[in-house]
């Protein structure tokens, strides 16, 4: 009976073995992370991390793609979107082995939010929180490919994640390039007093200027990001890296007092209860910058230009050829 046991495991193994090599083969970026590759357990979940990846050669260098709050690298039973993994299979389309394409997935599948919406701006969701979670994936995944540095795609939170990442760690010299696409550098319109803010009710997210999320992110003035930003608030201190930051130009519901798509606009007020403008959050001092505008095309659900612009085809190319400049070996 034991050597039986023995046999089915041996052959599942080799299956997904089997499974994992013709999707490499076939240029297929999947929804799992392949054999020999580390669990690693979520500090906030204690579940192993979910996220994509692949065995096999690398010749660049590996991207980690990095997804937003309330977001997951591919799509779940209890999340619609997770288009970091489109545009991973982008770059497979354009060159790319999915062996060099990486995705993190540091909330989990999202089905914990059915039961409490207030989740999305808990502790469990901010930047500090997850960093350990960023800090073993992006290590294992050098570990497994022998890459001496990373590129990173980042959407939303997921590019203040990265930065706060290299800010804790001082490890700037790890990463080669970083796409930060929309991301809330400066702060996030959502986390106001103002009765007219209804990001706050609990079924909304609870974005009140007491929560986790919005200690973080509530407005350009939180100690997180006086710390992140340094102290010329300029967003520029990436240090050898080298930056694209692609942002909205017009409208994203995490910045501009405007309709999104389906989502109406708040006051441009910040968790002080300040007047502030957050329409530029998502520059960084110092980097490339593109400028998108219509982006809420590309978000098929809310038609939302904070979600379409990461599944957008201008997103896509600008990222590709950003990383693709020079971009001759794991080292470069």
């Amino acid at each position: 009976m034991k050597n039986a046991r023995c046999i089915r495991h041996a052959a599942a193994l080799a299956t997904l073995v089997a499974a994992t090599t013709a999707a490499h083969a076939a240029g297929l970026v999947g929804n799992t992370l392949p054999p020999g590759f580390p669990a690693i357990e979520d500090t906030s979940l204690a579940r192993p991390l979910i996220g994509f990846g692949a065995a096999g050669p690398v010749a660049r260098t590996p991207v980690i793609f990095i997804h937003g709050n309330n977001d997951t690298p591919f799509p779940t039973a209890c999340n619609p979107y997770g288009r970091v993994q489109a545009l991973a299979q982008y770059f497979a389309d354009n060159g790319y082995a999915p062996s060099e394409l990486w995705g993190v997935g540091y909330q989990g599948d999202q089905c914990d939010l059915a039961g409490d919406q207030t989740r999305r701006s808990s502790i469990a969701h901010t930047n500090a929180a997850n960093v350990p979670d960023l800090r073993r994936f992006i290590r294992a995944v050098m570990d497994f490919t022998g890459a001496k540095q990373v590129d990173i795609v980042g959407h939303s939170l997921g590019v203040t994640l990265a930065r706060e990442w290299m800010r804790q760690d001082e490890a700037k010299h790890l990463v080669r390039r970083f796409v930060a696409i929309d991301g809330p550098n400066h702060g996030i319109i959502n986390c106001s007093p103002d009765a007219a803010n209804y990001w706050r009710a609990p079924a909304a997210g609870g974005f009140t200027p007491a929560s986790e999320v919005c200690q973080e992110l509530g407005s350009p003035d939180t100690p997180f990001l006086k710390l992140l930003n340094g102290r010329s608030g300029g967003a520029g201190n990436e240090g050898p890296v080298r930056v694209l930051v692609v942002r909205n130009g017009d409208a994203s519901f995490v910045y501009f007092p405007v309709q999104d798509g389906v989502v109406a606009p708040v006051p441009a007020v910040d968790s002080f209860g300040q007047p502030t403008d957050f329409s530029k959050s998502a520059s960084l001092r110092g980097a490339r910058e593109i400028v998108l505008t219509g982006q809420g095309v590309y978000d098929p659900i809310l038609r939302s230009s904070h979600l379409g612009i990461l599944n957008s085809p201008q997103t896509w190319q600008a990222a590709l050829e950003f990383l693709s400049e020079r971009n001759k070996g794991k080292g470069d």
